[in-house]
């Protein structure tokens, strides 16, 4: 979990399940590969590398790819199937201003290379013109304010805000769920995180020098006078900038976020910025009330507008308008882009075909429209039944394992079952699908298509305000390889695209099954549970609903696994901070449990045959290490050490350690690498 209100998977580590509809996928009927394993390998020892080892001795990572796996597995397949429904769109000559039409229009314009390149700069002059004419810090803060954008995961969004001073994410109040306003965070770093700026570790360092050099390349193509000097002033503003921002353990504590603040109340406490001028641009100037995620880092922030020379803030805006459209311009901008964020920050060696880019811009932009499409086809209501039985499994897992904690009271138990009971669970896609009028899409014009789309999209969030909370909203599209939980909403989303081979199998028996999916589900169930989401009470009000002895044998518990984690050294003299994964590993240890219940549960009292040797038991648990086979590039692993709240795959796999099932199912004995001595196991839920 990334913060307390939305919490999830990530593609590079999700747990990809299925339900099989395509007719090439492969029908396994015990759900699982024996041939992944390297039998070489003790489960005791590495249960990851026995499960996966002999998969990922003759695995190769595509040269357009960070990593590959299970989860990218469903990705790309949902890709191509994404791809052909743009192209049949499009093949069908559809009305302009219908839904199909965007779809096909926006595709046709990002691929038309021959007019994006006769058209170069052209279509930035207009914003660039907009940041040459700013003469005082008025207004400076109003064209920051007119850039101002919403996104849906506020903490991820480094690069939709990286042109913005703040981001702005419009859901519920922490304290008063029935109420929608819009919190303010941190914003402006071109690279993922402020310790890219601020570590001295030497690849760090090395990829920040690697960034200034980008910024001088860029600006150089652009035309620009001097550009190392501009990198210079441009590197050291935004160097500022992240000695301000809040660092990631701090972001996670959903206490120091809830921050409400009115106009005057910005402008006493974080002075230096013209708010009046920002938020009338923003189109927020109307708002009674804001929360500051990260107060400091707004109030450093602003002080910065005030502190520095508006010719460094007009030269940091420059820069990131051409960078964060680099895809709409000509091929050479692109290519500087890619060197840096594909080759240097994630050690990718070739660019994704321009059809995939083409294809998850339409994602990004035109989600909804494409999602309807996309379950139309590939997603039947038997697949959305099959999945929402297995909910029902883990809810009622779930539910036994509250009434069989011994650790917890009477009342904090009820609150617990309470908050189960009203979980809102959505599977496949929402109910209601956005409607994209007024959204205006034109076949020439491939970067005002990318503009307008997002303006779209952030008056659609601006009209949240004032009216009654949507308690079933999605925050995913159906077409997402993805799952995530809303502690707000008290809800899940499980999109179409995750609920996919090959993993789950209709045919697979239930211990292949509920190992895979069955802990994806457990995991999202868990997450209202976990260090941050177990601070949300049923209504999804930030509320305390613990006794306080109950709550220091949940951070006792806690703890054991921040120490389990970190010393986990997936590269040489890196090792993982079990404080920032905390809140995923507790859900991955507590979805397990519960998964396992439930897969016990579906059997009515009796026991699997053996299949290939392997037990029921066994085969659920190599089910679950599996769906986490992975092979990723040392760059990109480096990254998301630093920077996710998600262990790595490999590591994630390791959470049977903590499961007493597993030590019976492999025989697993003292003295091998994975034992934990029972009272070393952690145990929450």
């Amino acid at each position: 979990m990334k913060i307390a209100l939305l919490a999830g998977m990530t593609l590079i580590g999700s747990v990809a399940t299925a339900i099989c509809t395509d007719a090439g996928v492969t029908d396994q009927t015990i759900g699982i590969n024996p041939a992944y394993r390297n039998l070489s390998v003790k489960p005791g020892d590495d249960f990851e590398e026995y499960a996966n080892g002999g998969w990922r001795k003759t695995a190769e990572i595509p040269a357009d790819r960070a990593s590959t796996g299970a989860g990218f597995e469903v990705f790309e397949r949902a890709e191509k199937r994404n791809a052909d429904l743009v192209r049949q769109v499009a093949a069908g000559n559809p009305q302009p201003d219908t839904p199909e039409g965007m779809i096909a229009a926006y595709y046709a314009a990002f691929m038309d290379t021959a007019n994006i390149e006769k058209r170069g700069l052209d279509p930035l002059k207009e914003k660039l013109r907009e940041i040459d004419g700013i003469t005082s810090k008025t207004d400076l803060a109003r064209v920051l304010g007119e850039r101002l954008r919403a996104d849906v995961d506020p903490l991820n969004a480094t690069e939709m805000w990286t042109e913005n001073l703040f981001g702005v994410w419009l859901t519920q109040a922490l304290s008063e769920p029935d109420r929608t306003v819009p919190y303010l965070l941190q914003g402006g770093l071109g690279m993922p995180d402020r310790e890219y700026y601020l570590s001295t570790e030497p690849e760090i360092t090395r990829q920040r020098t690697a960034y200034q050099t980008y910024i001088a390349d860029l600006m150089k193509l652009a035309g620009m006078s001097d550009p190392a000097s501009r990198a210079d002033r441009i590197m050291a503003l935004e160097k500022k900038m992240a000695t301000v921002h809040v660092d990631r353990i701090t972001n996670q504590d959903v206490h120091k976020a809830n921050n409400s603040a009115t106009l005057a109340d910005l402008k006493s406490n974080a002075p230096g910025l013209d708010w009046d001028a920002y938020l009338s641009a923003a189109g927020l100037e109307k708002q009674p009330m804001f929360i500051i995620w990260q107060p400091s880092a707004i109030k450093g922030l602003s002080a910065l507008v005030e502190s520095e020379p508006i010719e460094t803030w007009k030269e940091w805006l420059t820069f990131h308008t051409i960078s964060q459209n680099a895809a709409y311009l000509p091929q050479a901008y692109y290519d500087l882009r890619f060197g840096f964020y594909g080759k240097t920050l994630q050690g990718t060696p070739k660019q994704l075909d321009r059809w995939k880019r083409a294809i998850a811009r339409i994602n990004d932009d035109l989600g909804d429209a494409l999602g309807k499409i996309y379950v139309a086809k590939f997603f039947p209501p038997s697949s959305k039944a099959a999945v929402q039985e297995m909910v029902k499994n883990l809810l009622a897992g779930f539910d036994h394992r509250i009434d069989a904690l011994t650790w917890m009271a009477p009342a904090t138990k009820a609150q617990a079952k309470a908050k189960l009971k009203t979980l809102r669970v959505g599977v496949g896609y929402p109910e209601k699908w956005r409607d994209y009028r007024g959204l205006v899409i034109r076949r020439e014009d491939p970067l005002g298509n990318a503009w307008r789309a997002e303006e779209w999209e952030y008056h659609h969030q601006l009209a949240k305000l004032g009216k009654p909370v949507d308690r079933d909203e999605w925050w995913m599209t159906p077409q997402t390889v993805n799952a995530l939980n809303l502690p707000l909403q008290n809800g899940l989303n499980f999109p179409a695209a995750i609920l996919d081979a090959p993993f789950f199998n209709p045919k697979a028996d239930a211990a292949a099954n509920y190992g895979a999916i069955g802990a994806t589900i457990g995991h999202e169930i868990s997450h209202s549970f976990d260090n941050a989401g177990a601070e949300f009470n049923s209504e999804g009000k930030l509320a305390n609903w613990w006794t306080p002895e109950d709550a220091a044998h949940f951070k006792a518990a806690s703890q054991q696994l921040v120490e389990e984690f970190n010393k986990y050294e997936p590269l040489p003299g890196l090792h993982l901070n079990g404080e920032q994964t905390l809140g995923e590993n507790i859900a991955d240890v507590a979805g397990l449990s519960a998964a396992y219940d439930a897969y016990k549960l579906s059997l009515h009292g009796k026991e699997l045959p053996i299949v290939d040797g392997l037990t029921g038991d066994q085969r659920f648990f190599l089910a679950f290490a599996q769906s986490w086979r992975q092979k990723i590039r040392d760059a990109a692993l480096r990254s998301q050490i630093v920077t996710n709240e998600h262990a790595p795959d490999r590591e994630r796999a390791q959470t049977v350690r903590n499961i007493d099932p597993w030590y019976e199912a492999y025989a697993v004995k003292p003295g091998q690498k994975l034992y934990l001595k029972p009272e070393e196991r952690v145990r929450t839920w």
